[in-house]
């Protein structure tokens, strides 16, 4: 039985076979707005709540206009979302302190 003779061997240089498309990147802005929200909640109330329910929304429509070429959604809502709570609890926390109802009493012994 007799094979025949061997295919050519691939020539120097050829093309590598195609990469697969680049993953979707995170979008700054949900990445800034989630930052900014959990900041809020931890120590800049309404400071760092206002840019993050702003930075969240623009995020979130960026992410939708871009049709999947931009990934982050979960987050930009996260930091909308934090924003939103860290906005209510300043709120409130001034409201209580004007009304009496919270004090801060330096001199506990």
């Amino acid at each position: 039985m007799s094979y025949g003779t061997p295919p050519p061997p691939p020539q120097y240089g050829s093309p590598a076979p195609g990469q697969p498309g680049q993953p979707a990147g995170n979008s700054k802005k949900a990445i800034w707005a989630l930052v900014l929200g959990i900041l809020g909640l931890v120590c800049c109330g309404i400071f760092t709540g206002i840019p993050a329910l702003i930075l969240g929304k623009q995020a979130q429509g960026e992410i939708d206009a871009s049709g999947g070429a931009i990934s982050g959604r979960g987050m930009a809502t996260a930091g909308f979302i934090l924003g939103i709570i860290s906005i209510v609890w300043t709120v409130l926390a001034i409201i209580l302190y004007a009304t009496g109802a919270l004090s801060v009493n330096a001199n506990t012994y």
